[in-house]
Order: structure tokens, then sequence, then C-alpha cells
């Protein structure tokens, strides 16, 4: 099982630099970063876990820039965002910095494609929240049409392109990979088989009841069983759990790291060293 680390990185932590060689030395198989572009200090949306929102949620730094650091330090590192906030961005844009830092990279980049949960960070980035699945899907569809080989269009209700050129493509051809988080459900797992080749649960858990409710899912859409990539997202590991994963058949687990100080991160590695 690889096991890969998810930090909030901000302009108070380690760096993207010193953690991503920290990373590869040590033989972890990747990094992913969460994305928030502001924080509105008014807010009705409350935090889902429950009390206060960290203060990391405010500082993050963008994902795709911590990321190309990361990509210039390392051969061999994957790189993935948890999650990027697909409503929020111009699709055209988006296609474009994802296609170029995994051309970059040489294929390292994972894309984490969410719904998101504050809505007033949407709303200020122009989305109207009970549209913002639809927009996701939207814009995923889009950027397809221009990471193909060929020019292709795509018009939809929120967004439209025109045949382009668009160069660089990603570097598997396509696509990126893409994992796609959220809350297990009918709902979620359509995502998942519309558009990702997995999904990204937060935490791990229930996947024992719902990992074959998204297989039969994966295979009434005619996809092959074999592609099909589960990887838990943001675990506090034990040896147990890791253990449980292994034998559902799933082949990395990204494990949480403190939002903090180099010293405080590093010696997180050295504590989850021996999972590897």
């Amino acid at each position: 099982m690889r096991i890969a680390t998810t930090i909030f990185l901000t302009d108070e932590t380690i760096t993207p630099v010193r953690l991503a060689r920290e990373l590869e030395q040590r033989g972890f198989a990747g990094l992913y970063v969460p994305e928030h572009t502001h924080i509105p200090v008014e807010r009705a949306t409350g935090y889902p876990p429950g009390g206060e929102l960290p203060r990391e949620y405010g500082r993050t730094l963008d994902p795709f820039v911590a990321l190309a650091q990361a990509a210039a330090v390392t051969e061999r590192l994957g790189l993935g965002t948890g999650i990027t906030l697909v409503a929020q961005h111009d699709p055209i844009d988006l296609a474009k910095q994802t296609a170029s830092l995994d051309h970059l990279s040489g294929g390292r980049l994972t894309l984490g494609v969410g719904l998101g949960w504050n809505r007033e960070e949407a709303a200020d980035h122009g989305v109207d929240w009970p549209t913002r699945r639809s927009r996701v899907r939207e814009h995923m569809a889009l950027m397809r049409a221009l990471w193909a080989e060929e020019p292709q269009s795509y018009e939809g209700e929120f967004v439209a392109v025109a045949a382009s050129l668009a160069h660089p493509k990603p570097a598997r051809g396509g696509a990126p990979r893409v994992l796609v988080g959220g809350a297990a459900g009918p709902r979620l797992f359509e995502d998942v088989v519309g558009y990702g080749d997995g999904w990204l649960p937060i935490g791990g858990s229930g996947l024992s009841e719902n990992i074959p409710a998204l297989r039969e899912e994966w295979e009434r859409a005619g996809r092959d069983p074999k592609d099909l990539q589960v990887v838990p997202y943001a675990v506090r590991p034990t040896p147990g759990k890791l253990a449980h994963y292994a034998e559902l058949g799933i082949g990395e687990v990204v494990l949480q790291l403190p939002p903090a100080e180099e010293g405080e991160v590093l010696r997180a590695l050295d504590d989850y060293a021996r999972y590897l």
C-alpha cells in the first residue's frame, strides 16, 4: 500500500519545498494539499466537524503554486489536490493549470475534485449553491474537451468553449488522474463513475459497505472493475486501520499531517515512517 500525506500548507507552516524533499527522501508516495481561496469573516456556514473553524483554513497556500514548488525539487513524489473547488474556477484556466503541472511533473498529478462546504466562499466566486454539482460536472467536461488530442468544443448550461488549440496536454493522455471527494451516496457515486478514476473518501470510515455499492455502480456503467481506485484521505492511522484497508484492496492511503512548523511536521513523518 502506498502511503501519501496531506497537509494544510500555509504561510506559517513548513514550506512546500522542504516538505516535498523530506517526503521523497523518506519514501512517502505523495503530497496532497487542500484549497480555500479565502474565508469570509461573516459566515452562516458552520464548520462541518463542528466547533470553531481552524486557523489554517484562512491561510492556505494556492495548491497549484505549492505543488509546482514541490514538483520542481522532486522526481518521484506524487502531487495531488485534496480537493480542488472546481466550481469556483474558470474551467479554461483550470484546464491549463492542471495540464501544465501534470506535464512539467512528468504525469505525477492527481486532481482531487470536490463540491466544497463553505457557501460564503462559493458565493464570492459567483457560484449559486444549489447548482454547484452541475457546475462541477460541466467544468470537468469542458476541461476534458481542452485536454483531448484533437480540438473539441463543449457547450453546457453554465460554460462553453469553442474547439481550440490547447497545449500542453496531461502527460498520460486524456486527463490526469481524477479522484472525486465527498460523502458516500448515489449522487456522489454517479459523479465518480461519470468523470473520475475513483473516490477520495475523507477519513475512510464505512468503506466495507460503500466500496461494493460504488463498484456495482462502476460496473453498471461499463467501466473496468480493475480501474476503480479508492483512496482514503486525511486518515489518522493505526496499524489495524491500515490492515483493514489492505484487506479491502486499497492501494493508496493519504495520512493527515499537522498544519505546523517544520519540527512538528518532521516528527510526524518520523512517526508515520513505521507504516511505509
